[in-house]
């Protein structure tokens, strides 16, 4: 049975089919939401680390965009 994500498939869809999908499988959803949420999470966690250093406990968009760099 596929892990429950936090990211709707239909979101995903969306996603896949501004880039140029004509059809789009529900395990080509599952996966994407997968591979996105892990990714979510890294960057949510270096930032987090990022607001720490910087004496705070807000993360702001500022932590997230030096997070992903």
């Amino acid at each position: 049975m596929a892990r429950k994500t936090l990211l709707s498939h239909n979101a995903m869809e969306k996603i896949m089919r501004e880039a140029g999908a004509l059809r789009v499988s529900d395990d080509a959803k599952a996966a994407l939401a997968e591979v996105l949420e892990q990714q979510a999470l890294e960057i949510s966690a270096k930032a987090k680390q990022l607001a720490e250093h910087a004496g705070r406990k807000t993360i702001t968009e500022k932590d997230i965009r030096l997070a992903v760099k």
